[in-house]
């Protein structure tokens, strides 16, 4: 073990293939094999620079795709940028526009402010569920019954302000 090495020394450069049974090849071929200087590792390194040649002009190809879709949108965004812009300056146009709208916003706004007060019936059923709440506090389960009111009360506040709304 170990007498001889296990690369081929450089004095044996040529590949003689000697087939074990008659091969229906030509003879050129077998010539033209026996006489190519190519071996396993070079054809390896050839396939390996074809792979790295590929891959490196498909990474051109996606980064010029990819800087052209950068582009691209990056034109789209200053488009929408200069539009709003001029939509702002257009809107800024008049103080006097802006101040009528201000005011128009509060007067609606002091419209809806205005709170009506609820009726007596929902207000006595409200006191009754927490009356009711307050003495059974370990006990909520007991209130049912005037739970159902005041969600019956609010069923018919609530039925009223629709048909307002709708007629």
């Amino acid at each position: 073990m170990g007498s001889s090495s296990s690369k081929p020394e450089a004095s044996q450069s040529s590949h003689v293939w000697k087939p074990s049974s008659p091969v229906g090849v030509s003879q050129d071929i077998v010539e033209s094999l026996q006489s190519s200087n190519e071996t396993d590792t070079s054809r390896a390194q050839t396939l390996e620079l074809a792979i790295q040649a590929r891959v490196a002009s498909e990474l051109r190809k996606l980064e010029a795709e990819e800087s052209a879709h950068l582009k691209a949108v990056q034109d789209k965004i200053s488009e929408l940028v200069t539009g709003d812009r001029e939509k702002e300056e257009r809107q800024q146009n008049s103080r006097q526009a802006v101040s009528k709208e201000v005011e128009a916003l509060r007067a609606r706004l002091a419209r809806r402010k205005q709170l009506k007060p609820l009726p007596d019936t929902v207000e006595q059923a409200r006191g009754d569920v927490v009356r009711c709440l307050t003495e059974n506090d370990r006990r909520p389960l007991d209130c049912w019954k005037e739970v159902e009111a005041f969600k019956e009360e609010v069923r018919r506040l609530e039925k009223g302000w629709v048909e307002k709304v709708v007629s």
